[in-house]
């Protein structure tokens, strides 16, 4: 798309007249004080267009001169009004979110008590099936892995590429990182990984999903609740696990979710302004995260950019060059 920048620039181009119509009421009171470089081409044309003697070869030249001295008026004001061109618009990216997704992969994450349509399944199958929804969803945001059982482990720093992300996700397997369950290390690795980056602070968050508690690691619970707090980092935190095991086709049945540390979970939520979370089922766990993702909406896009390219010099040089045709018709005329 082409444009001027400055229009207001065409009211120049009458200028020229202007001074030829005035010109002698001028010159009568201030003498030669003005003096305009090809006035005198105007000046003859106006003086001696209705005489005889006038030779047809001079007075063609005569309007040659002021042709050409014309388009150059017209070109260079042209220039003046900054002709340029807009390309083809472009989507600009909006700085997102930045999330952090902490998710226990201990051996107990191999428990199959997570019910969807009258079948269980193993938690991990059921979290990697409700997490690579939420990836999928959150297009504009940066999304980071981190993995913890008896160590933290950071599998996938902040990033956009959601393909790497879930391929990642997809090869992990519960016990992979020991029985145990290090949550205080974990929050410590993801509080660092997000805090490495200061701008926007408010945009980072963390979602932790765990079906135990903190029996491992350097960190404690009460720790990692404060360096939390202190790095004012939204934590989401979900207890992942069901109600009830049954043995023997139900004969015998136990409380799954005895060894969740609920309490701890609330209270690192709560000091964060973040939200607890209890998933019991896999409709229970992709409800979560649906609620999740409306609690952290993704930002609107910024709009678009064009990019611009000024295109003045065609104008300006086309207006040069038609001077130094005029010159050198003049020099010849002189031999």
């Amino acid at each position: 798309m082409n444009y001027l920048a400055n229009p207001q620039m065409l009211w120049l181009l009458p200028v020229p007249l202007i001074f030829y119509i005035f010109l002698r009421p001028f010159k009568r009171g201030a003498g030669d004080a003005l003096k305009i470089p090809f006035i005198n081409d105007l000046k003859c044309i106006a003086e001696n267009k209705n005489s005889l003697s006038l030779k047809s070869g001079k007075y063609v030249s005569h309007l040659m001169n002021l042709f050409l001295l014309g388009l150059a008026w017209i070109c260079f004001v042209c220039a003046l009004c900054r002709p340029q061109n807009a390309g083809e618009p472009k989507p600009l990216r909006n700085e997102g979110r930045d999330i952090l997704l902490v998710l226990d992969i201990s051996n107990s994450m191999r428990e199959r008590d997570f019910e969807y349509a009258g079948k269980y399944y193993d938690r991990m199958s059921a979290v990697k099936s409700v997490v690579n929804k939420f990836i999928d969803e959150r297009t504009q945001d940066k999304i980071g892995l981190v993995l913890f059982g008896t160590r933290a482990y950071l599998q996938a720093p902040l990033t956009y590429d959601k393909h790497s992300l879930k391929e990642i996700l997809a090869n992990t397997e519960a016990g992979m990182a020991g029985n145990s369950t290090s949550i205080g290390d974990a929050i410590g690795l993801a509080l660092k990984n997000l805090t490495f980056d200061t701008k926007n602070p408010d945009n980072k968050v963390i979602i932790l999903l765990t079906d135990g508690e903190n029996n491992d690691g350097s960190i404690s619970f009460p720790e990692a609740i404060k360096l939390a707090k202190d790095e004012k980092i939204k934590v989401y935190t979900i207890g992942a696990a069901g109600d009830e095991t049954s043995f023997f086709g139900g004969l015998f049945s136990m409380p799954s979710g005895s060894g969740l540390d609920e309490r701890g979970l609330q209270q690192l939520a709560t000091e964060t302004k973040g939200a607890y979370f209890r998933a019991k089922d896999v409709n229970s766990l992709a409800k979560i995260y649906e609620k999740i993702n409306m609690l952290e909406p993704q930002m609107n896009d910024a709009g678009v950019v064009r990019e611009v390219k000024d295109l003045y010099y065609i104008p300006a040089t086309l207006g040069l060059l038609l001077l130094i045709l005029l010159w050198l018709i003049n020099e010849k005329r002189k031999i």
